[in-house]
């Protein structure tokens, strides 16, 4: 037979068995229909059956408890009486409801009946407590014990009758069901044969669909299905082909820093193309055998399968795979990542890897350093994080536990006291004196930034109105997180805080880093053209070591540049760090800003600042930070320094 008549027959008797298998599974269709029928006749006269029991039954019960209050009438079946009561009127209620049109009635005057019956157990229980023990045997025995015993003589009898009619209909559902399962038989046999005609098509189609189901729709990468399942296989410790152990397994978890701020201002087309982007340059820069995988939105992540001496060495090099810029349309798109790794210890499972991994992440991106590896100690750290949110957030509640420390900045020409740094400082009850390095970064990860913000804001203009009272006026510099700078109610606060403190906007500088403002240029710019319109004077902090962008920096309303402390502590014997200085120095006048150096830390640096023209400088050489009453001393001391 030729393989176009073979293919022929097999249409044939393809489509006949289909066909037999159409008629067949709408008889099954049919069937299962009528089954559905037979099974709701068996539930709705078993229910029938059962609300008519348990209306019997609790009727009995409250006859039982009647008569046992007539012998104990402060017992607990006196007690009893109306909850029993309330449940007897429930199930007539239920009863009613299930039973079928034609017996309605029947039931609604059964309930009738113990509804009739509230005022003489009412009546029998007031003689009772009466003590009137004639009359309550009486109406017991006349009244009540006949009432029930009707009732629950026709519960019984209807309840039989549904008895009745319940296995009735399930015979006949048993009966039916063996047919069901002849016909089914008959229709399973002619599904297998149509189904082995077509199941070459059924399994290339699963292959197709697992194989869509571990891979990410935009990237083209393995996703979080596919990544869980490949370091599933790699955590049990396999042997090596000279029967060693194989290193433990270790995965990098890789975020996009700055992915959100991309999308919301370029659209999510760019930001799509930026994931694809990414995801390629990270599989470049892995090993051959590491298994890159997209986990969701903008993080990724890194399986390697060989030693974990070696993972510093690639996170550099996935680091270094995104120091060239992307290029995308008309855009430039410059984008940091953070990592976390963390290499599987024995027992652990792969969840466990992947929290491990991100609580890396979680410390490296919240210690700015890039690269974070987990170690045990790292759950107490994240343990102590979270004591210490919750210490800081009733802090913010005591208004003895946050204060601010005060440092002066000096014109160095004269060594005068020109304005002063605050800087919060937090006196806890139990653990003394906190350092900044450890509350500062907690706290600007979270809401309470802005309580925070405010309350030193708050604390630093009040300060400044007493100064300005005593004859000493000061500008007082804050500094500001960029969670604080990027919200559109900050402005807003801050004019009400100097109205409060009845404070002129140019006693504040308001101090932000470069990276603050690179994070969105555009809304921060507008945020300093606002404070700027209070009259508020604004500073570059930390000038030198973020972007450094000159473009950005001529477009900023800034008054203020402050050199980094990196450039300032070495320039008097380094001759880099001094060009530096030197030239930040000039570019700042030149841009018509006043320039403040801080970490002045010796005589030599003063000098040298001196010499560049600098404008103001801080740091320990001329004082240490210090509280309200020490700077106010210290400025007394300079006014009686001063010539007459």
């Amino acid at each position: 037979m030729s393989p176009t008549r073979a293919w022929r027959g097999s249409r044939w008797v393809t489509g006949l068995l289909g066909t037999l298998l159409a008629v067949l599974s709408g008889a099954a269709v049919w069937a299962s229909w009528r089954q559905t029928d037979t099974v709701a006749d068996v539930v709705a006269s078993s229910a029938e059956t059962d609300a008519y029991q348990q209306a019997a039954y609790l009727a009995a019960d409250e006859m039982a408890l009647l008569q046992a209050s007539f012998w104990d009438p402060g017992g607990p079946a006196r007690r009893r009486i109306p909850e029993v009561n309330r449940q007897v009127d429930e199930a007539m209620a239920r009863m009613v409801a299930v039973d079928d049109s034609s017996d309605r009635q029947r039931s609604r005057v059964l309930k009738q009946q113990h509804l009739n019956l509230g005022p003489d157990i009412a009546y029998y229980l007031q003689q009772i407590d009466r003590h009137d023990q004639a009359g309550a045997r009486r109406t017991l025995k006349t009244v009540i014990e006949p009432s029930y015993a009707r009732i629950t003589s026709r519960l019984i009898a209807v309840q039989s009758e549904r008895l009745a009619e319940a296995t009735r209909n399930q015979a006949a559902a048993r009966d039916f069901s063996r047919r069901l399962l002849a016909g089914s038989i008959v229709v399973f046999a002619l599904g297998l044969a149509v189904l082995n005609l077509f199941g070459w098509s059924v399994r290339a189609h699963r292959r197709q669909m697992t194989a869509l189901a571990a891979i990410d729709a935009l990237t083209g990468l393995p996703n979080r299905v596919a990544f869980l399942a490949a370091a599933g296989l790699a955590l049990p410790e396999t042997p090596d082909a000279d029967g060693a152990k194989a290193p433990p397994p270790t995965v990098l978890l890789v975020n996009l820093d700055g992915f959100r701020a991309v999308n919301d201002q370029l659209g999510h087309g760019i930001g799509d193309r930026l994931l694809i982007e990414s995801g390629r340059r990270l599989t470049g820069a892995v090993r051959e055998g590491d298994f890159v995988a997209r986990l969701g939105a903008d993080e990724f992540a890194v399986l390697l399968r060989g030693r974990s001496d070696s993972d510093e060495a690639l996170a550099a090099r996935l680091t270094a795979a995104f120091d060239e810029p992307f290029a995308l349309d008309d855009f430039t798109v410059d984008l940091e990542i953070s990592i976390g790794a963390a290499t599987a210890q024995p027992g652990d499972q792969v969840t466990t890897l992947l929290q491990h991994a991100d609580i890396a992440l979680h410390t490296a991106k919240l210690d700015h350093t890039g690269f974070h590896r987990y170690t045990s100690a790292a759950d107490d750290t994240a343990a102590a994080r979270l004591s210490l949110l919750g210490d800081l957030r009733r802090a913010l509640d005591d208004s003895g536990q946050l204060i601010l420390h005060y440092q002066p900045q000096i014109d160095p020409a004269d060594g005068s006291i020109a304005g002063v740094e605050a800087l919060a400082r937090w006196r806890h009850p139990v653990k003394g004196m906190v350092s900044p390095g450890d509350f500062i970064p907690v706290v600007e990860n979270t809401s309470l930034i802005h309580r925070f913000t405010d309350r030193v804001l708050s604390q630093a203009l009040a300060q400044a109105r007493i100064w300005h009272d005593s004859g000493y006026r000061l500008s007082v510099a804050v500094n500001i997180s960029a969670h604080s700078l990027l919200d559109a109610r900050f402005c807003d606060r801050v004019a009400t805080l100097l109205r409060e403190a009845g404070v002129p906007g140019e006693m504040l500088c308001i101090e932000i880093t470069e990276s603050s403002v690179m994070r969105d240029p555009a809304v921060a710019i507008e945020a300093l053209r606002r404070i700027r319109s209070l009259g508020v004077r604004t500073s570059i902090d930390d000038y030198g070591t973020g972007y450094s962008s000159m473009s950005y920096l001529k477009l900023l309303p800034v008054n203020e540049l402050k050199i980094d402390r990196s450039f300032v502590c070495d320039m008097a014997t380094d001759a880099s760090s001094h060009a530096l200085v030197c030239s930040a120095v000039e570019l700042g006048h030149n841009l018509g800003l006043t320039v403040v150096a801080e970490g002045v830390e010796d005589a030599a640096s003063a000098d040298a600042l001196r010499e560049v023209g600098c404008d103001l400088a801080q740091g320990y050489h001329f004082a240490r930070p210090m509280d309200a009453d020490a700077l106010t001393r210290l400025l007394r001391t300079e006014v009686t320094r001063q010539p007459a």
